[in-house]
Order: structure tokens, then C-alpha cells, then sequence
């Protein structure tokens, strides 16, 4: 029988808001109808995860954003069109950020729960201010995200002992700095982004089927330097790599090809960002040429990104969003047959 804890049939965990739910501050009661109406959409797709749709956030980064000290929402937007929030001082966490939350989610299934967290490296790349500096804020970049990935990993730790057993850390940036072109500017080097994702993802110990996931991007780059994908996978101690599989490129099979054998791989083969259902044939054959280069029994099949990781700004109706969810799940069965 297939690995029941490589979780087959994956998503991202943002799913589209019921019309209303766009609001992270509305009504709570609200909020627990959608909740359990995604459950509900979520086992009639059979997924093997089962997540809150990131609702009751602005945005996929609100698990942690909206849980610390020392961080400010400003009215500006930073280049990924995402509102800014800086760092005027070092964050501290004055209790649990998403595990109460996830707590609430594991009472209405009997699938243990999936919980997707911004990664340390990510906002300290987005959040450092280097003007605020020398008057309370961070000294730099990588103070500030060491001080992030502790807080992420003590809530990682909370979570799998309430029970979670997959956990997603998102960095859109990650693959910025593997291409073979121009890397990402901003404020944390390579060397440093790969210290402060090893320092979240590191657990002394895992309880079997825990999984931690890291998805490094929502697009591979035009080319791949496999070195530094090595060096990637190679620094960061996460199980799970979430990676886009959905444009059939060569740099997609080169990050592939660089993930070490003892690694799973979730391959993001159907495309989050358009309406349409994709050729079954065309994504078969991409997953076969993937499966030459990696055993398919370590393998599991997702979107290529959340479907709504911008409250306001979901990719596709709910409709059109279990349309791809279904897909995914037979894709799923054309791989392992009904061994999940």
C-alpha cells in the first residue's frame, strides 16, 4: 500500500472566501460556517489535507503577522502588491499564532489537519527596514528573521503536539535566489535565507507522518543553477519540498533533479492562476517524466498555489477552484489507484 502520511492529494491551504469573508475582522460565526463548509468541500474532493482556507486572514502571511508584537501594517504596498508591514522592533509572540485555530479545524474531521505559515526568511526579507535600525528596530535582516524562525518553530512544535502532522512554509522568494540569472535583491543573502529556513524547520524530533513542508516559489525561474538548489535542499531540513510542476519546463525538472532521494516532493501540477481544467494527458506525461527522476511512491500531486492567498483577490470562482481540486484527486488515482 501507498504511504498514507505522503498526504496524496495536497493544496496550499488558501481556498476562495465565501462572498462577505474577505473582512479577517467579520463575524466569528460567519467565519466557523465557511470553515466547516470548506471541510465539507474539502472530503467531498478527497484531499488527504484538510485546512481552514487560510480564512479569517488578509492574507497568507496573516498566521503570523497578525499574532506578534513589533511588526506594523502600514498603508502602503510593497512590490508583490501585498500590503507592508515593518519591523519597529524584534517580534515576540504573546501566545499560540494558528494552533488554537487548528485545534478548532481538528474537531470537525477525522483527517488530521494541514497548517500553511509565511517562513521566517520571507518576512524578515519583507518586514526590515534598514532606516529603523538605530532607533529600536532590528539591527539587521538576519536578526530579525532568526528572531522570526524561533517564534515558527516553537509554533511548529505546538502544533504537532495538538496533533497536526503537515505543516507548509511559503517563501515566494526561495526560488529567486536557485536561478541561473540575476538573484533576488532585497535584505537577506542567499547564505543567510537558508540559516534563518533551517532554523524554523529544524525539529529534534518527529512523530511519525509529521511532514514539514517548505514551498520555495509559486513559478520556477527561466533557468536553474542546480549548485545553489543543492545547496537549497541541502541547508534547509524540511521532509516536504512543494514545487511548480505545471508549465512543463526544463528548469521544473531541474529542481526535481537536484532534491536529494531521502526528501518527498508535492508537485504543484495543475495551474492555480487559470480557469480552465488542464489536458489530463499533458499533465500525465509531466508527472511521467518527473517520475524518472524521482520515485513516484515519494511523490504527491497539488495546485501550483493557493487559490486565494490575498483574501480579496481570489484567482477563480469556488466553482472553477473544485473543478481543479477534482482533478488533482484524479490525477492522483491515475498515479496510485485508490491506495491513499
Amino acid at each position: 500500500m501507498a504511504d498514507t502520511f505522503n498526504y496524496r492529494i495536497d493544496h496550499h491551504g488558501s481556498l476562495v472566501r465565501p462572498a462577505g469573508l474577505t473582512d479577517p475582522g467579520g463575524d466569528p460565526a460567519a467565519l466557523d460556517d465557511a470553515v466547516k463548509e470548506a471541510v465539507a468541500l474539502q472530503r467531498t474532493v478527497r484531499s488527504t489535507v484538510v485546512t481552514d482556507g487560510g480564512f479569517g486572514h488578509e492574507d497568507f502571511r496573516g498566521g503570523v503577522l497578525g499574532a506578534v508584537s513589533g511588526l506594523r501594517r502600514t498603508g502602503d504596498t510593497g512590490p508583490d502588491g501585498l500590503v507592508r508591514w515593518v519591523a519597529e522592533a524584534l517580534p515576540e509572540a504573546d501566545g499560540p499564532l494558528v494552533a488554537d485555530r487548528a485545534a478548532r479545524l481538528a474537531e470537525l474531521t477525522v483527517i488530521a489537519p494541514k497548517v500553511s505559515l509565511p517562513s521566517p526568511a520571507y518576512l524578515a526579507a519583507t518586514t526590515f527596514d534598514p532606516a529603523l535600525a538605530g532607533s529600536g528596530g532590528p539591527a539587521s535582516a538576519r536578526e530579525l528573521g532568526e528572531a522570526l524562525a524561533r517564534i515558527v518553530r516553537a509554533e511548529i512544535e505546538l502544533l504537532v503536539a495538538r496533533g497536526v502532522r503537515l505543516i507548509q512554509l511559503d517563501n515566494p522568494l526561495l526560488l529567486g535566489h536557485v536561478t541561473a540569472g540575476p538573484g533576488v535583491p532585497g535584505a537577506l543573502s542567499f547564505e543567510d535565507t537558508l540559516a534563518v529556513e533551517a532554523l524554523a524547520a529544524r525539529l529534534d524530533e518527529r512523530p511519525e507522518g509529521v511532514r514539514i513542508g517548505v514551498c520555495p516559489g509559486r513559478r520556477a525561474p527561466d533557468a536553474v543553477d542546480r549548485s545553489r538548489a543543492e545547496r537549497l535542499y541541502a541547508a534547509v531540513p524540511a521532509d516536504r519540498w512543494i514545487l511548480p510542476h505545471d508549465q512543463g519546463t526544463t528548469a521544473e525538472l531541474d529542481l526535481l533533479r537536484a532534491l536529494p532521494e531521502d526528501r518527498d516532493v508535492c508537485l504543484g501540477v495543475v495551474d492555480a492562476t487559470t480557469r480552465e481544467p488542464e489536458d489530463i494527458d499533458t499533465v500525465l506525461a509531466r508527472i511521467d517524466a518527473a517520475a524518472e527522476l524521482k520515485d513516484i511512491e515519494d511523490m504527491a500531486l497539488s495546485p501550483s498555489r493557493g487559490f486565494a492567498d490575498v483574501a480579496a483577490r481570489p484567482l477563480m470562482s469556488t466553482e472553477d477552484q473544485r473543478r481543479k481540486l477534482v482533478l488533482v484527486e484524479t490525477l492522483a488515482r491515475y498515479c496510485w489507484g485508490n491506495e491513499f
